[in-house]
């Protein structure tokens, strides 16, 4: 009992340094950087795009399809990894004489068969094209002749 009490006080000393060492990094770097905000450091931005209008703006479907289908396939990872960990111990097979690792394995391969019947239905659905915009020539006459645009290319 006395063993992980210290273990876990030796756990709590560390957060506690933790803690402390960002709040110092904090507290002098709030007494050094200068402080000179003007509009430009003060403007609202983001992914490197000014904002401007509304923020409730349409966003393509597409977005948001590519990050479910992102979260989907990322959870397969967290899945696989525990069962890896599981899978690789000689123990549990040589206790169940094999049937426990061929099971599991069984098991998994069902599990990656759904998982890549999932990706081959929104591939053939079209779900990972991305729409390619073809650029529209503009008709704007400008006033200013070609030739000056040239020297700056």
């Amino acid at each position: 009992m006395n063993q992980e009490i210290s273990a876990f006080g030796f756990l709590f000393v560390f957060i506690i340094l933790g803690i402390i060492l960002v709040m110092v990094g904090l507290t002098i770097s709030s007494f050094i950087r200068p402080a000179r905000p003007n509009d430009e450091k003060l403007a609202a931005y983001e992914c490197g795009e000014e904002a401007i209008g509304n923020g409730w703006g349409q966003i393509n479907v597409r977005f948001y399809l590519m990050g479910l289908i992102f979260v989907l396939f990322e959870a397969e990872i967290v899945f696989l990894f525990p069962w890896a960990t599981v899978f690789g111990q000689k123990e549990l097979i040589t206790i169940t004489d094999g049937k426990w690792g061929l099971m599991a394995l069984l098991e998994m391969f069902a599990f990656i068969f759904v998982l890549v019947l999932g990706l081959a239905y929104i591939w053939a659905k079209g779900y990972l094209e991305w729409v390619k915009v073809t650029p529209k020539k503009s008709d704007f006459q400008s006033p200013i002749p070609t030739k000056m645009y040239e020297k700056y290319k």
